[in-house]
Parts: C-alpha cells; sequence; structure tokens
C-alpha cells in the first residue's frame, strides 16, 4: 500500500475466512506470482512487499512501498492476530459472498480487526470476492449495519481484473491521504 510522504504503507488482509480468495487478491495487487494455480493455506502470516511507482497515476507522483500482510484464516492463529494489526495502516476484509457463514462472520471480524484498533472506518474495505465460475449476484448484496456503511466492492478476477485493481489502487491512495494529513495536523501542532 504506497506513498508520497510515507515511506511505506501496510495492510492487513484479514485472516476472515478460510478460502475466501485472500491470497489470489493479495497476489494479484502486488503483482506477485507466488503460488499461481494451486491452493496452499497461509500458515500464519505471509508478507508481500510492493513497490507502485506512481499511485497516483501520473508519471510526476512519488512512489510508494507496500506492505501486504495475507493473515491466515485459520482461526489456531488467532492469538497473533494482535501483533499481525500492530501498526497495520488499513484492513481488506475478503470474504466469499456465496457462503452464508461467510455473511455472517463478517462483523466479527471488522470488530476485531477495526473497531477494537486505531481504525477508522475509511481505513477498512470489504471485498467480496467472487471464485472463477461462481455464479454469484452482485447487485443484491445487503450488509446489516455497521457494515452497510463501509467501502465494498466486488471481485471477478475472471471478467474486470483492471476494475478490482483500480478499486484497490483507490483504496490505497485514500489511505495514504488520511496518513499525510494526519501527518501535517501533527507537524503544524508541533509548530502551534
Amino acid at each position: 500500500m504506497w506513498l508520497w510522504h510515507i515511506k511505506f504503507l501496510r495492510v492487513s488482509f484479514t485472516p476472515a475466512f478460510s478460502q475466501s480468495g485472500k491470497s489470489v487478491l493479495a497476489n494479484f495487487v502486488s503483482e506477485s506470482m507466488e503460488g499461481i494455480g494451486s491452493y496452499s493455506p497461509t500458515q500464519g502470516v505471509r508478507i508481500l512487499e510492493y513497490e507502485k511507482p506512481n499511485l497516483n497515476g501520473n508519471s510526476k507522483g512519488a512512489g510508494c512501498r507496500f506492505e501486504l500482510w495475507d493473515c491466515s484464516g485459520d482461526q489456531k492463529f488467532e492469538t497473533c492476530w494482535p501483533a499481525l494489526m500492530k501498526d497495520s495502516h488499513g484492513v481488506i476484509i475478503i470474504f466469499n459472498p456465496e457462503l452464508p457463514s461467510h455473511l455472517k462472520e463478517i462483523e466479527m471480524w471488522y470488530s476485531c480487526f477495526v473497531q477494537q484498533q486505531p481504525l477508522l472506518d475509511s481505513q477498512c474495505l470489504l471485498v467480496a470476492h467472487h471464485k472463477p465460475g461462481s455464479a454469484g449476484d452482485a447487485e443484491n448484496l445487503s450488509l446489516a449495519y455497521p457494515l452497510n456503511k463501509l467501502k465494498l466492492i466486488h471481485s471477478n478476477l475472471e471478467e474486470d481484473p483492471e476494475d478490482v485493481r483500480m478499486e484497490f489502487m483507490k483504496y490505497f491512495r485514500s489511505i495514504v491521504t488520511l496518513i499525510n494529513e494526519s501527518r501535517e495536523r501533527e507537524e503544524m501542532s508541533i509548530i502551534s
């Protein structure tokens, strides 16, 4: 996740659910070829480092270095989650919208990874990931409060990979803007 005044941006792909597509999306966003074509459950956490030369889309923008923390969906790693969240700039909750159990558990993950951390709702992104061959209805997904106030995107890497990439870049830019504004306020309070 990337910068102008920031040296790096760290975003956690939450451990919300096993086999929801977190690793596939992390690989896609970071342009990593690791593990393509095979499913291998993440053990604990997998950190992908990624650089985006021009995050804001023009040739004059400064680059940013990202750390994507791809967290395991296995609850046996729950004791590690506080350490995984430390110093995180954002959280991406990825779920399979076709599985009712995922829809029921999102609120618990949101509470654990966003509300119990010093993060704003704008630092959280919900991703309804549609796996290859799924016939999911992207239009009729309704989430209860407080999830319905969060940014929700639908991800289908077969049908619209560049739209998915563009949505992630928008999210990363918003996090960078938020961090830069916070740092500027902090600097101004020191000067004043």
